[in-house]
C-alpha cells in the first residue's frame, strides 16, 4: 500500500481541513500520513479560535512520516504563515517529496482568513514551482493570477496565467465559477493540452470541504499511479458522489461522505 502526505491545519467538525484529507486517502485505499500546521476551533459555522504551529515542528512531522513511510504523493492545504509555506518548499527540495499537490487555501469557506498577504507571496514566489498540480477555486485563481474570473474564457486565461507561476499543471475547479449554470466545468492546464472536465451539477451550498476533498482525491489517484488528467477527472466524480451521500449532520453546513463508495 503506497502512503500520501497531507501538510493541512485541523477542522474540528472532521468535514475539511486534514480530517478530510485522511478519510480521502483512506477512501482510495492510500494510507494517510500528516503533519498539522494549525490547531483550530474550526466548524461549518466558522472560525473561532486558532494556533498556527512553529514551522520547526511542522517539518519535524513532515520528516517523520517521509521517514516512516512509502510516500508516493503529497498535498498542502491550510499553511497560516508564511515561514510554514518556506520550510514546507524547503522540505520538498531536501527531502525529495514526490508529486505535490498544492491546494492554495487562503480563505475558509465561512470567508474566514487563514493565510496572510505574506504567506500567500510565499506560496506563489516559492511552493508552487514545486508543485506537480495547484487546484484553485475561483476566487483562490482569481487571487493567483491577478485578475477577476467572470467566464469560462476568463479561467481559461487565468490557468495559463497561473501556469506561468511554475507548476506542472493548474487545476481550476468549477464549483464558484458560474454558480447557477447547469453544469460543472473543472479546467487543467498542463502547459500544452487544456482539458475541460463537465459534470452536472449538484447543490453544495449547505456543504463544506469540497475543495480540500478534491485536492486530496487527485493526491491520492497520484499516489496510485493514475495520470494527472485522469486523477483530476476521477477526483470530480469522488466529490460528486460525496455530495450526493452527505449525511445532515451538524448545525451548519454538512460534511462529505467521504465513504460513500464503501
Amino acid at each position: 500500500m503506497n502512503a500520501a502526505l497531507t501538510i493541512a491545519g485541523s477542522d474540528s467538525s472532521g468535514g475539511a481541513g486534514i480530517q478530510a484529507d485522511l478519510k480521502t486517502f483512506a477512501a482510495h485505499g492510500v494510507y494517510g500520513v500528516c503533519a498539522v500546521t494549525a490547531v483550530t476551533a474550526q466548524h461549518a459555522r466558522g472560525l473561532g479560535a486558532g494556533q498556527v504551529l512553529s514551522a520547526d515542528v511542522v517539518v519535524a512531522q513532515i520528516e517523520a512520516g517521509m521517514d516512516d513511510f512509502p510516500v508516493a504523493a503529497a498535498k498542502t492545504g491550510m499553511l497560516g504563515s508564511a515561514a510554514i509555506v518556506e520550510a514546507v518548499a524547503a522540505s520538498v527540495d531536501r527531502l525529495a517529496i514526490p508529486q505535490l499537490v498544492v491546494d492554495p487555501v487562503v480563505m475558509s469557506g465561512r470567508g474566514d482568513r487563514l493565510l496572510d498577504d505574506e504567506g500567500f507571496a510565499a506560496l506563489k514566489r516559492v511552493l508552487l514551482s514545486r508543485a506537480c498540480a495547484v487546484t484553485p477555486n475561483r476566487m483562490e485563481a482569481e487571487r493567483l493570477a491577478g485578475t477577476s474570473i467572470a467566464s469560462l474564457a476568463d479561467a481559461r486565461d487565468a490557468a495559463h496565467r497561473i501556469h506561468d507561476l511554475g507548476p506542472a499543471a493548474v487545476v481550476i475547479t468549477g464549483g464558484h465559477l458560474g454558480e447557477y449554470a447547469d453544469e460543472v466545468i473543472d479546467i487543467v492546464y498542463d502547459g500544452h493540452d487544456l482539458t475541460e472536465h463537465r459534470r452536472p451539477r449538484l447543490s453544495a451550498s449547505r456543504l463544506h470541504g469540497t475543495g480540500c476533498t478534491f485536492a486530496a482525491a487527485i493526491t491520492a489517484a497520484l499516489a496510485i499511479d493514475r495520470p494527472l488528467i485522469e486523477a483530476a477527472h476521477a477526483a470530480q466524480g469522488y466529490v460528486a458522489g460525496a455530495i450526493r451521500h452527505a449525511p445532515d449532520l451538524g448545525r451548519g453546513s454538512w460534511p462529505l461522505e467521504h465513504f460513500w463508495r464503501s
